[in-house]
């Protein structure tokens, strides 16, 4: 069945995802600057007077693009919570460690810093920005609580999970600039025993 003779809703969803999908590898191949609503249209195979329909502006666009994959990328990480609920002790650790870490350097997180530094100087955007990363920080915390089993109500697991969650965005950051597999394996190792000594 060829896109033409899908139902015209089906057809919508789908014009959405692309559009949505080529955001992100708009953002983070090219950065804010470089990606305009045109670039990813041209990207997504549709016109811009599409893209526009879909999406008002251009903050709209790119806000919901980051928002798409943070829910795909949680969808996967909640997909492994089954697997690694039949693993215990530093096997597990390490498992959740190792999925945490690649929240904060693939292409998302790569697309939302992009979408950070342009907030950091535009208000409107700003106040969107701030509004889904809160939400979606929530939710990161959430599943790294599950996927380490970890029980917050004891005394320092809530600070140390933020702090494992804070390092692993400074290891994103690294990555952004150099290949940082070498050192972050060890730092991964590292937080595996940090973590199975404390939850």
């Amino acid at each position: 069945m060829d896109a033409l003779s899908l139902p015209k809703q089906d057809r919508s969803r789908a014009t959405r995802r692309r559009l949505l999908e080529a955001a992100i590898a708009c953002l983070a191949e090219h950065g804010w600057a470089g990606s305009t609503v045109s670039v990813v249209a041209e990207r997504a195979g549709v016109s811009r007077g599409a893209a526009q329909h879909h999406f008002r502006t251009r903050e709209d666009l790119f806000t919901a693009a980051v928002e798409y994959v943070a829910e795909q990328r949680s969808a996967a990480v909640r997909g492994l919570l089954p697997q690694v609920q039949l693993i215990i002790g530093p096997a597990r650790t390490y498992l959740a460690v190792v999925q945490l870490v690649d929240l904060y350097t693939g292409p998302l997180f790569r697309a939302a810093l992009q979408l950070w530094v342009a907030a950091a100087n535009d208000a409107a955007l700003r106040a969107r920005v701030t509004e889904l990363e809160a939400r979606v920080g929530r939710e990161v915390h959430r599943m790294a609580l599950e996927l380490l089993g970890a029980d917050e109500r004891r005394a320092g697991v809530r600070e140390t999970v933020q702090g494992f969650l804070d390092m692993c965005r400074g290891l994103g950051l690294a990555h952004l600039l150099t290949d940082d597999t070498a050192r972050r394996d060890r730092v991964v190792r590292h937080w595996t025993g940090v973590l199975s000594d404390l939850l």
